[in-house]
């Protein structure tokens, strides 16, 4: 093989068939083999200023990982990529390359940039699969920290202190360890198996993982701190309370938050058909909004045995915030995209016999809107603007609202001098993480509200760096 690939586009990515893996849950995307992923390699420059590097939130070492790939010596590509990164074959997967580190990558301005994602989904499961090596769990420096939450922005911070030597315990309000990359993102995505290796790395450094502890509710933060012996509290609760139109018929049986109906399929196996997690199975399914989030839920529902789904998004397709893989994803699965277009209310069906309940409680359609674009908002974005006379009924039976979602209070509210503003997020020094309380640190959705992965794990790696340097500078 050629020392350097002049070719102008990526290696493609094998997949499943759209229409076979419209109908199972198994991953959509197969990775590279050995020669692809050498290939792919070859096609890096090499940059001396290493652009990409700058648009990676945990700053890997990008050139130097993919030269690694490049020689064949792919266990040592993994060490490079996990000096800063604790999740690896996730951040492969779903990390929003395209417009981060890719979008810096020289090779991008006539052509296609190098698949970093490709790459670093490779090398991650190369590892997996071919190391046998027990991972060393590094000597306690004697000094214990808490972490809230087990989504990326806690397995981040806890990772980096484990490997410091810190004594590490992480509470999860759930059963099972993961956070939203359990229950919010679909196994035709990321794979559960995936989430608890790493999970699992994490626990061989000493993480000791507490589930079914709602923090704020079972323990307080001053608790922690005061009677619990822990130096310092990093919370990466994310933002697990989902925000609905406030449109007539959103009470309706049929109507989910796109987190409700996630984790029923993601984390309970509603898709089973053994299981006891009650889900609707519905004919034709609404999903109104147009992120990572609405995509999920729709390709979700699919797979789940739809004969239709919609994505209803008042912007077009221009502004749809949504991975443009996973737009084409699910276009390509049959998902129907209604752009600029939005509902102003959900129907049921009428029930004459009940005076007091018009509806029996089940979906039976909706009335939308259609729209044009106006004038640019505060965001610079335009505004969307209802067209007079244009509404229509959509006969749908289920909607999935995906439009976004906040910080939990349950913490926050509970949690006595932690400072959040108005949308319910934590406030914390932008260079630290530290919140309003002395010993307490934040990041990821908690702060930010709902954002990515990779933005999470960059929080939580600021948080280690800023309890390490505060522990070290109180016992010098």
């Amino acid at each position: 093989m050629a020392k350097y690939n002049t070719s102008p586009v990526k290696n493609p990515m094998p997949m499943q068939d759209p229409v076979l893996r419209a109908r199972n849950f198994d991953e959509v995307t197969l990775g590279y083999d050995e020669q692809t992923a050498l290939a792919e390699a070859a096609r890096c420059l090499g940059c001396k200023n290493m652009p990409c590097v700058g648009g990676c939130p945990v700053n890997i070492a990008i050139p130097e990982f993919i030269a690694k790939v490049k020689e064949g010596d792919f266990e040592g590509a993994y060490e490079v990529i996990t000096r800063q990164s604790s999740l690896p074959a996730v951040c492969g997967r779903v990390c929003p390359q395209e417009t981060q580190c890719e979008a810096k990558c020289v090779r991008g301005i006539k052509g296609e940039p190098v698949g970093i994602g490709r790459l670093e989904r490779f090398v991650a499961d190369w590892h997996n699969t071919y190391n046998r090596e027990q991972v060393v769990r590094p000597a306690s420096n004697g000094h214990r920290v808490a972490v809230v939450g087990s989504g990326p922005a806690g397995l981040s911070c806890a990772g980096d202190l484990a490997k410091k030597g810190y004594e590490v315990t992480v509470f999860e309000a759930l059963h099972v360890a993961g956070g939203v990359l359990m229950y919010g993102i679909p196994e035709f995505r990321l794979p559960k198996a995936i989430v608890q290796k790493e999970v699992e790395t994490l626990k061989a450094l000493g993480v000791d993982f507490q589930t079914n502890v709602v923090v704020g509710r079972t323990v307080e933060i001053s608790e922690l701190l005061e009677k619990e012996g822990y130096e310092a509290v990093f919370i990466g609760s994310g933002a697990g309370l989902p925000a609905f139109m406030g449109i007539p018929g959103e009470s309706l049986k049929g109507v989910y938050s796109a987190n409700e109906y996630l984790t029923r399929s993601n984390l309970m196996k509603a898709y089973r058909q053994d299981s006891t997690t009650p889900i609707l199975r519905a004919r034709r399914v609404a999903v109104i909004g147009g992120g990572n989030v609405a995509m999920d839920a729709a390709r979700t529902a699919l797979r789940l045995g739809a004969e239709k789904v919609y994505i209803v998004y008042r912007r077009s397709m221009d502004e749809l915030p949504a991975r443009r893989e996973e737009v084409e994803h699910a276009m390509e699965e049959g998902v129907e995209f209604l752009l600029l277009q939005a509902p102003t209310e959900i129907h049921g069906y009428k029930n004459p016999d009940n005076a007091r309940d018009p509806y029996n409680g089940f979906v039976c359609g909706m009335t939308c809107v259609r729209m044009e674009l106006g004038e640019p908002d505060e965001r610079g974005r335009r505004r969307p603007v209802v067209i007079p006379g244009s509404e229509y009924f959509l006969d749908v039976d289920c909607v999935i609202m995906a439009i976004g979602t906040t910080p939990n209070p349950l913490l926050t509210s509970s949690t006595e001098g932690l400072e959040t503003n108005k949308r319910g997020c934590i406030v914390t020094e932008e260079q630290t993480g530290h919140t309003s309380l002395d010993a307490v640190w934040a990041g990821g959705d908690a702060v930010t509200g709902a954002a990515t992965v990779i933005l999470a794990m960059g929080a939580g790696k600021l948080a280690a760096k800023s309890i390490d340097d505060t522990i070290n500078s109180k016992n010098s």
